[in-house]
């Protein structure tokens, strides 16, 4: 009895440490995650956006994307070239009163051809345009310029989380994909988050093949980011297209919302809809 007895103490001083040393449960962070992404959907639906950008919604499922990206309140967040703001108009007001947003957009004066200077001018004034006649969603985004030969985003480890979507094929064709993925390292603070979403080249096209035509490859994606220093922790196929054949004949703009070809086929390329997409989740070491 006396042995059965010691070992009943035993277990019952495991027991007692094994509570005493669980941490203790705060269900504060639970609660402000799921009014977060509350907020996310109200957004998402809001008058904000256009009835044409919401119809893009099932193709590029915004919310998922965002979620396996790690956006979450409290975040330093840069969305790099967000062209006319379709991401911007969520992430403007969802980060407004959760974190921080800046946006950047490439300076007009680092390009040598006068055309595509223009080009960044005009694109760079309709995105300013479009967030100053909205200031109750966009009064905080900051929006940074830079050189697209030296690109920097402020001082580095800055950001938490840097988001991109279908851009890579931009900069392979200016030759600054690698210098891009670089300065996405140095921006973002150690164990950071890079989140990548881009057109998907067929299985074994080549870089110079498929980049033209808005598609990459992702082995070449993965290796750009590898390569800047980055980890790849995941891939998602949320925003995967099976019907996307990829040999349209105007690339990936052949198909919705661009509708190259404009109503030639279009019913065909309304069916497919947008393009089939990798979706990679990088991390900068700590």
């Amino acid at each position: 009895m006396k042995r059965h007895h010691w070992l009943v103490l035993a277990l019952l001083a495991c027991v007692g440490t094994a509570v005493a040393a669980a941490p203790k449960v705060d269900k504060k962070p639970e609660a402000g995650v799921e009014a977060f992404w509350k907020r996310v959907d109200e957004v998402a639906a809001g008058p904000q956006r256009s009835a044409e950008n919401k119809a893009r919604d099932p193709y590029r499922h915004p919310k998922e994307t965002l979620a396996f990206f790690g956006l979450r309140p409290g975040l330093t967040v840069l969305e790099i070239t967000p062209g006319a703001g379709w991401y911007t108009e969520i992430l403007g007001p969802v980060m407004k009163d959760n974190g921080k947003l800046a946006v950047a957009v490439v300076d007009p004066s680092s390009s040598s051809k006068e055309s595509t200077r223009d080009y960044y001018k005009a694109n760079n004034q309709k995105y300013r345009d479009k967030l100053a006649a909205d200031p109750a969603s966009y009064d905080k985004v900051e929006v940074l310029e830079f050189n697209l030969n030296e690109p920097k985003f402020g001082p580095g480890g800055t950001y938490d989380l840097v988001m991109t979507f279908r851009n890579v094929h931009n900069w392979t064709g200016s030759k600054a994909d690698a210098a891009m993925f670089k300065a996405f390292f140095a921006a973002l603070k150690p164990g950071g988050v890079l989140g990548v979403e881009e057109h998907r080249a067929r299985q074994g096209q080549s870089v110079e093949e498929s980049f033209k035509s808005g598609y990459m490859p992702e082995d070449y994606v993965i290796k750009l980011a590898t390569d800047a220093g980055f980890k790849l922790d995941a891939k998602s196929e949320v925003n995967a297209n099976p019907k996307d054949t990829k040999d349209w004949p105007e690339g990936v703009w052949t198909l919705p919302p661009t509708y190259r070809l404009k109503e030639q086929d279009r019913d065909k390329y309304t069916a497919i809809g947008e393009s089939d997409r990798m979706t990679l989740r990088f991390v900068r070491p700590k």
